[in-house]
């Protein structure tokens, strides 16, 4: 009978919560650097949440894949494509919603794709963090499936030192920057710049650049398939100081080994480069080792591990639900004192009337302590609504 790990639930909310907090500040102007990505190169606390996320899928797919190996192709095939398929479709309904928005006074259908007023091509963001969650799930899966545990480390290898030749043949002179990477052209060709994402910025103006791209979900298929090593190693080891040792030591050589091929491969969460894929697969298994010898060795457990531990049984419903809301509620107009540079008055969903009445004034002196608070009351919010879930035995399934 497999024992149960605690703390990886704690792990995978730990995560999720932090995903939470990153991606609902009160203010994107006024952020602490820690709660921020790195503008290219280098890693900050945020950056290492996602890849966290990912190997946590990792982890939980080596408790599944017994039980699918067991059940034969025709079973695994449908399960993962059917997973896969929901995950996409939440996240690229997620981007276009709530499917309409305000044009002056009236609400207007958000259509597909469209052309603004100045020629540039625009539309419904295609890919995203949901949608790089289920492709790099269901890639793993597959080569987990079909070549087991020595094919799967052979595969990942291959990808990671074949993606960083990809970026240097890709464009010699300059392969690791925002225009010289050479996954935006493939991204163009397949997606369109109206589908992509437009939130980084050259000479002050914003160009299609996507971070959840095709080309870097390389990185993020291994990821998961790291992930599930741990994975399998924690099940067959068990709750014992070899494992954690085990562990420890495999994080601290895969930090040293992201480390030292940042020097040729730079660490780059946007391009999710290979260096980043093994650094941070390092520190998250540091992490968890630390987290296991604490919780299930030496019991520490306690308000703090059932605060994460809620959020880790329900991760992709509470992730969806914290996208969701802002998105849906941004529809209710609450007139505010302030008008635009035209004269226009200024309306404010319910969670901004919240943050601009409510967090900043309290921190007036300091607006990042303000949107700092307004993420933290966002998380407690949620976690509320995972407690109570949890209290009626609610876990939802994709």
């Amino acid at each position: 009978m497999k024992q149960r790990f605690f703390s990886l639930d704690v792990f995978r909310g730990a995560t999720v919560c932090l995903m939470i907090m990153v991606n609902n500040p009160g203010s994107w102007d006024h952020i602490y650097a820690p709660l921020d990505h790195s503008p290219w190169h280098g890693v900050t606390p945020t950056d290492i949440v996602f890849p966290f996320f990912l190997f946590a899928v990792g982890n939980a797919l080596a408790f599944v894949m017994p039980r699918l190996e067991i059940a034969g192709p025709s079973v695994f095939w449908k399960k993962i494509i059917k997973r896969t398929f929901l995950i996409f479709f939440i996240g690229l309904m997620l981007n276009w919603m709530p499917f309409v928005k305000w044009d002056n006074d009236h609400l207007a259908f958000k259509p597909w794709s469209y052309i603004d007023t100045e020629g540039h091509p625009e539309g419904v963001r295609i890919l995203g963090v949901l949608q790089r969650i289920a492709l790099a799930y269901f890639f793993a899966s597959i080569i987990i499936y079909f070549l087991k545990i020595r094919g799967a480390f052979f595969v990942s290898c291959v990808i990671l030192l074949g993606y960083w030749f990809l970026c240097v043949a890709g464009n010699p002179a300059d392969p690791f920057s925002l225009t010289g990477w050479f996954g935006t052209n493939v991204d163009k060709a397949i997606l369109g710049e109206g589908h992509m994402y437009h939130g980084e910025s050259l000479n002050g103006h914003p160009v299609a650049f996507d971070p959840e791209g095709f080309m870097s979900l390389f990185g993020a298929i291994v990821q998961v398939i790291f992930g599930y090593f741990a994975g399998d190693y924690i099940i067959k080891k068990g709750k014992t100081p070899e494992m954690i040792n085990g562990l420890f030591v495999a994080g601290a050589i895969f930090l040293f080994a992201g480390y030292t091929w940042d020097m040729v491969f730079p660490i780059n969460k946007k391009i999710w480069t290979s260096s980043y894929v093994v650094y941070t697969t390092g520190l998250a298994m540091v992490i968890l080792a630390v987290m296991i010898y604490l919780i299930e060795l030496k019991n520490k457990r306690g308000w703090l591990t059932k605060f994460f531990d809620v959020f880790g049984k329900n991760p992709l419903f509470i992730f969806i639900l914290s996208g969701f809301l802002p998105r849906a509620l941004g529809l209710i107009r609450i007139p505010s004192s302030e008008t635009d540079a035209t004269g226009k008055p200024i309306y404010l969903s319910p969670f901004g009337w919240f943050y601009e009445h409510v967090c900043k004034p309290i921190f007036s002196s300091n607006f990042k302590n303000g949107s700092l608070l307004y993420a933290l009351c966002m998380i407690t919010f949620l976690w509320l609504i995972v407690w109570w879930m949890d209290k009626k035995k609610i876990y939802v399934k994709v």
